[in-house]
C-alpha cells in the first residue's frame, strides 16, 4: 500500500545554465519566441514561462541587449520590462520556423533517463495489502492470490475472461499498491536539437509540492494511469510529430513510465494483438525502447506496468508462441453465489435500496436465468441502478421488490 505521497527523487538544482545540461541556442530561441508571443515582457514573466532560473534569464537578457534583439521600456523594482526589436523579432521567426514551442524549457535525455530509472515502480506487496487495495471489490481469493503472484514475479499482465467480471476496474486499482504514489515528470525532453513533449494535463494529475522542485520544468504528478481501448493505433507507439508546429509528442508508453499503462479490450484496437506484441515484447523484457524522430533513433526507459484486459478467447489474439511470453496470465470469472449476493447487498447499502433476503435469492435466480454463463460482477450495479432509475421516474421510494426487479430485469436484459 502507499506509504508516503512525496516522491523521494528530486531533480538538480538548476539556477545556471550548464546545470540544465542545455545549450545556449536552445535557451535563446525558446526566450525569443517567449518574447514575441507576450509584445511586451519582464524578465521574471520569462522566468515563469520557461521555467528558467532569474540567474539564466538575466544571461540571456544581457546577450540580447549586447546583440541590439530587445528594447528595455522601464525597470520595476529589480526587473526589467523589454520588448524585442526589428532584429530580435527577425531571429524570432527563424526560431519558429525550428518549431512552434513556446512552454517551459526542456531537460535532456540523459535527465530524464536517470529520473525515470530513480523512480521505477516499487512495490513491498503481501497479501494483506493487496487485499486493502483491492477492499472495494468482490474478489475470489484466487483472483487475489494469482493477482499478487503476477506482480511479485514482475512483467506484464493479462487479465482475461468474459465481459463484465471486473478485469478494468481491478487494473484502475492497481495504483494503489506502490509504496510511492507520486513521480516528477519534465514538460518536455530535448534530443538532438529537436523537443518533445511529455507532460500530458490529460492524462497526468499534479500534486502540491511541499518544498517546491529546485528546478520547475518538472511537474510532481501521481504515478501515472493511462487507459486506452480500441481507438489505439500503430502511430500512437512512436513519436508524432506536428508537420504545422514541428513540436513532437511523445507515445503512449512514454507518457505511462513510473506507473500502469492499461490496454482495455486487448484485440480491439486498429493495431493487431500480434504487431502490439511484436512491438513492445523485447521492451518489456530489457525494460527499454527504441523510438525515432525526424529519422534519428534513440533510447529512452520502457518502467511501466503494463496490464492487458480482454474478453477474448486466448486463442484469438495470437498463436501460442506469443502468448507464452506474457508470463502472468490471469482469469477473471464470474462471481460464485456467496461473492454474487455479498457483492449485491454492498451495492444495495451503497444506494440505500433495501432489499430482503427473498429479493436477493430472487434476483440472483433471474440473473442466472438470463446470464446461465455465470454471475458477472456487473449486475449488481448496473441493476439497481435502473432500480432507483425505475422508482425516481415514478415517484415513489427506491425499493428492490419483485415488481419492480421484473422490469428492471426487463429493460436490462433486453427479454
Amino acid at each position: 500500500m502507499i506509504s508516503e505521497e512525496v516522491s523521494t527523487y528530486r531533480p538538480g538544482e538548476a539556477q545556471t545554465l550548464e546545470q540544465t545540461g542545455l545549450s545556449f541556442s536552445p535557451v535563446l530561441d525558446l526566450v525569443l519566441k517567449c518574447a514575441y508571443l507576450e509584445g511586451t515582457v519582464t524578465l521574471s514573466m520569462l522566468a515563469e514561462r520557461t521555467k528558467l532560473s532569474l540567474t539564466i534569464i538575466h544571461a540571456v537578457y544581457r546577450y540580447l541587449q549586447k546583440e541590439h534583439l530587445c528594447d528595455t521600456r522601464i525597470m520595476i523594482g529589480n526587473d526589467y520590462e523589454i520588448a524585442l526589436t526589428a532584429k530580435g523579432r527577425s531571429m524570432s521567426d527563424v526560431a519558429f520556423k525550428k518549431n512552434q514551442y513556446a512552454g517551459p524549457a526542456p531537460v535532456t535525455l540523459d535527465s530524464y533517463r536517470h529520473a525515470v530509472s530513480a523512480q521505477a515502480l516499487s512495490l513491498n506487496l503481501t497479501l494483506p495489502s493487496l487485499k486493502a487495495a483491492m477492499s472495494d471489490l468482490v474478489l475470489a481469493d484466487t483472483v487475489i492470490r494469482e493477482l499478487g503472484a503476477g506482480l511479485v514475479t514482475g512483467g506484464s499482465l493479462l487479465l482475461y475472461g468474459s465481459t463484465g467480471n471486473g478485469k478494468t476496474s481491478i487494473a484502475e486499482r492497481l495504483p494503489r499498491i506502490f509504496t510511492n504514489d507520486s513521480v516528477y515528470i519534465p514538460y518536455a525532453v530535448e534530443i538532438g536539437g529537436q523537443l518533445m513533449t511529455i507532460y500530458d494535463p490529460l492524462l497526468h494529475k499534479p500534486l502540491a509540492d511541499p518544498d517546491g522542485s529546485p528546478d520547475p520544468r518538472w511537474v510532481l504528478c501521481r504515478r501515472p494511469m493511462v487507459k486506452v481501448g480500441g481507438e489505439m493505433r500503430a502511430d500512437m507507439l512512436d513519436t508524432r510529430m506536428d508537420e504545422s508546429t514541428r513540436i513532437c509528442t511523445a507515445p503512449l508508453q512514454v507518457k505511462a513510465n513510473n506507473g500502469i499503462l492499461l490496454i482495455d479490450d486487448f484485440g480491439r484496437q486498429r493495431i493487431t494483438a500480434r504487431e502490439l506484441l511484436n512491438r513492445w515484447i523485447v521492451p518489456m523484457d530489457r525494460r527499454h525502447d527504441i523510438l525515432s524522430l525526424s529519422g534519428m533513433s534513440f533510447e529512452v526507459p520502457f518502467e511501466l506496468l503494463v496490464v492487458f484486459a480482454t474478453n477474448l478467447m486466448l486463442s484469438d489474439l495470437a498463436e501460442d508462441a506469443f502468448m507464452r511470453r506474457l508470463t502472468n496470465k490471469i482469469k477473471i470469472e464470474p462471481l460464485g453465489r456467496e461473492l454474487f449476493l455479498d457483492l449485491f447487498r454492498r451495492v444495495c447499502r451503497e444506494r440505500q435500496l433495501p432489499c430482503s433476503p427473498e429479493m436477493e435469492e430472487y434476483v440472483l435466480q433471474k440473473c442466472l436465468q438470463h446470464a446461465p454463463e455465470g454471475l458477472r460482477g456487473c449486475f449488481p450495479n448496473d441493476l439497481t441502478k435502473i432500480i432507483r432509475g425505475i422508482s425516481a421516474f415514478e415517484e415513489r421510494p427506491a425499493v428492490a421488490d419483485r415488481a419492480t426487479v421484473d422490469e428492471a430485469m426487463k429493460v436490462y436484459f433486453g427479454d
